[in-house]
């Protein structure tokens, strides 16, 4: 599975982990903690040392309730920080739904767009159709963030994720995004109840089917704090468990708080999962060869 992006083609025969960069006030698990530049530009330094394979900057809390920021204070608050993101090395993503915001970011080389409202803005998916390589994540979601708890009523949440996801991803190829450029992500918690998350999760390979690569974002989620009866800021070995539960069922990508710890546990899960031999290592010696 390859995900081409604008300056990466990103080989996903091994699960990627992207570091979450939050540069707003108001994010459920650390807004404010990085609202300023500086220590934005510290943060994602300190992600991509800790072993992140690509670094997700936004300026819009997308937690239940939250305001929305206009083109201009959102362009104010992640351009300096992706101008340096770009420097580091690695594939940079803007998670953003605004036009304007997209078409500055790949202005400056951003490298995948991700997109809770799946280009679903008008003039969005137009800016990503106009680049040439971009890569794009299309994000099941209901309604608009502050509302969509309200939409989070399925009959087989996972038949019709995945049939909502379907459809996006052949509007944005009809658009000329190519395939190899699209990735999908379930949306956890997004116009989802716990049992819908528990049930996205329990089902996962089901996602697979439309062969796109998914990215999945359990991290620091109610859904855990409603399992385990932790606060936010004490579910980190919850958010490992669910990524590497993520990963064993097909994951390509997990979105991440806590880069060194999911990093950790991701190796220990390619450390000891079972090794698919050589073919032929796979020949039956009864066989006989006729001569």
């Amino acid at each position: 599975m390859i995900w081409q992006t604008t300056r990466f083609e990103l080989d996903l025969a091994r699960p990627h982990v992207m570091g979450i960069v939050n540069v707003t006030p108001d994010s459920f698990s650390d807004g404010g903690q990085h609202a300023d530049v500086r220590a934005a530009i510290e943060h994602c330094e300190r992600l991509v040392h800790e072993g992140a394979d690509i670094l997700d900057i936004g300026g819009e809390s997308t937690r239940p309730g939250a305001g929305t920021p206009n083109a201009a204070e959102e362009l104010a608050r992640v351009l300096p920080v992706l101008r340096h993101a770009v420097t580091l090395g690695v594939p940079v993503s803007v998670d953003t739904s605004q036009p304007a915001v997209i078409r500055a970011a790949l202005d400056i080389g951003v490298d995948i767009v991700n997109d809770v409202r799946a280009l679903t803005r008008p003039g969005a998916m137009a800016e990503v159709a106009g680049h040439a390589r971009a890569g794009a994540c299309l994000m099941h979601l209901r309604g608009e963030p502050a509302t969509m708890q309200e939409h989070a009523h399925y009959d087989d949440v996972v038949r019709e994720v995945l049939g909502e996801l379907a459809a996006r991803v052949a509007q944005a190829t009809a658009a000329g995004i190519a395939p190899a450029r699209i990735a999908i992500d379930p949306g956890i918690g997004f116009a989802k109840k716990p049992e819908h998350n528990l049930e996205l999760l329990a089902r996962q390979p089901e996602l697979l089917a439309l062969g796109r690569p998914v990215l999945v974002g359990w991290s620091r989620k109610s859904t855990l704090g409603v399992v385990t009866g932790r606060a936010v800021g004490e579910r980190l070995a919850a958010s490992v468990a669910a990524a590497v539960l993520a990963v064993e069922r097909g994951a390509h990508i997990v979105r991440v708080h806590d880069v060194a710890a999911t990093v950790d546990g991701l190796k220990l899960w390619n450390a000891a999962r079972p090794k698919i031999p050589p073919a032929s290592e796979h020949t039956d010696p009864r066989r006989r060869d006729a001569p």
